[in-house]
């Protein structure tokens, strides 16, 4: 046995550390475990939680059911009412309370049938029924819808003002089924395989609220595998809000009232009305950019589209001065090569031997018209050739002096 700190040095404990030893002890101590009373003292909080007391004749323990636990239950508890509970034994430590926290809470007597919802509700889960990707959209605005309850329900009457009421022109057929009692499940599942084979787009599944037994026939396999077997999209709306069936975790859509299931179903007429207008005025604003689009690519491809004869005055204008471009470049071009002329032969007359001899010198040549430029090329006697500017000489050497004895 565990003893506590106090128990070895005598020092006094405080009291929170107190009570949550005691807390840890309780909750170590006490497995999840199912208790039965009677609830008293009831008290819905803001907060969702649920505060209430269990009783016997002889004695009871405060309870609380925290919001994220009391948001599953398919029904509402009131005092007096038998209950079970799966609790988890605990200890409020700021009040040193001893309490329960209460995490299923079952009708005494239901227990049975609660368990059976459970187990058929985590296989139905495990084969992928619930699945969110297999849940279709419903119709925007379905143009003929089907019902299947009890003709007698009074939920059909609900269903059917609310319809009405919204969409006056849809067409709406009803599968009349019995929606509890021997043999309703079959008959249920029978209607939806009808309604999924009419020519309507979508399809309620709806009752009014009751007790789990009465609500018993959404909670069979074989309803639940005909909403996931028919080929139309359906709201389950059965029930109050809190009640909640296996067809609801099925359905394509729950709803939490049926009256709330036809309102799912189709959006209400004057909605659908001003959305029309809006749609026609975006439409017509649409066309109107369109035609002014139009009207303006006409225009320029207009400007653009011109006569044959000012398309041709055009050309022959365009030719002519092409033809006097071309006259200019090639009289340009003629002055640029004249002038280039008159270089060249300025160049030329600045090379021309004959324009030294204008200046007073000879050409001088030997009898085979090489050119001396040294008086060692000749003798005395050589027959020599004299080039004036004008005219010419022959002359004969008398005598020939060596370069550097003419001084």
């Amino acid at each position: 046995m565990h003893t506590p700190p106090s128990a070895v040095n005598n020092s006094p404990l405080s009291i929170s550390v107190l009570n949550q030893q005691v807390r840890a002890r309780l909750e170590e101590s006490f497995p999840l475990l199912w208790v039965a009373g009677e609830i008293s003292n009831l008290t819905r909080a803001a907060s969702g939680h649920l505060y209430f007391s269990l009783k016997d004749k002889d004695a009871q323990v405060r309870c609380v059911m925290w919001r994220s636990r009391a948001q599953t239950l398919g029904w509402q508890p009131q005092n007096g009412a038998q209950v079970e509970a799966r609790v988890l034994v605990s200890f409020y430590e700021p009040r040193g309370e001893f309490q329960l926290s209460v995490e299923v809470l079952r009708q005494a007597g239901q227990g049975a049938l609660f368990e059976r919802f459970l187990r058929l509700k985590a296989a139905l889960e495990s084969a992928g029924l619930f699945a969110p990707e297999r849940k279709r959209p419903l119709p925007p605005q379905p143009r003929r819808l089907a019902i299947v309850t009890s003709l007698q329900a009074a939920a059909l009457r609900d269903v059917l003002s609310t319809l009405a009421r919204r969409a006056p022109q849809l067409k709406i057929d009803i599968f009349p089924t019995p929606v509890q009692g021997e043999g309703a499940a079959l008959q249920i599942a029978a209607a939806l395989q009808a309604a999924g084979n009419s020519d309507c787009q979508l399809v309620i599944l709806c009752r009014g609220g009751g007790s789990i037994e009465d609500l018993w026939s959404f909670n069979e396999e074989i309803v639940a595998h005909a909403i996931a077997h028919c080929p139309l999209p359906v709201i389950s709306g059965i029930g109050h809000e809190t009640d909640f069936t296996i067809a609801d975790f099925v359905a394509d859509q729950r709803a939490p009232t049926p009256t709330a299931a036809a309102e799912l179903a189709v959006p209400e007429q004057a909605l659908v009305l001003r959305q029309l207008a809006q749609q026609q005025h975006r439409l017509q604003r649409a066309c109107q950019r369109r035609l002014a689009d139009l009207q303006q690519s006409l225009d320029r491809l207009a400007h653009r589209l011109v006569h044959p004869a000012e398309n041709l005055a055009r050309q022959r204008e365009k030719l002519d001065q092409l033809q006097q471009r071309l006259q200019r470049a090639s009289q340009r071009l003629h002055e640029q090569r004249h002038a280039r002329l008159l270089r060249l032969m300025d160049n030329l007359k600045q090379l021309d031997p004959l324009a030294v001899l204008d200046r007073g010198y000879a050409l001088v040549t030997d009898g085979n018209a090489q050119a001396l430029r040294n008086s060692s090329q000749t003798h005395r006697g050589a027959q020599l050739h004299i080039q004036l500017a004008r005219g010419q000489l022959r002359a004969q050497v008398t005598e020939v002096v060596a370069p550097g004895e003419a001084d």
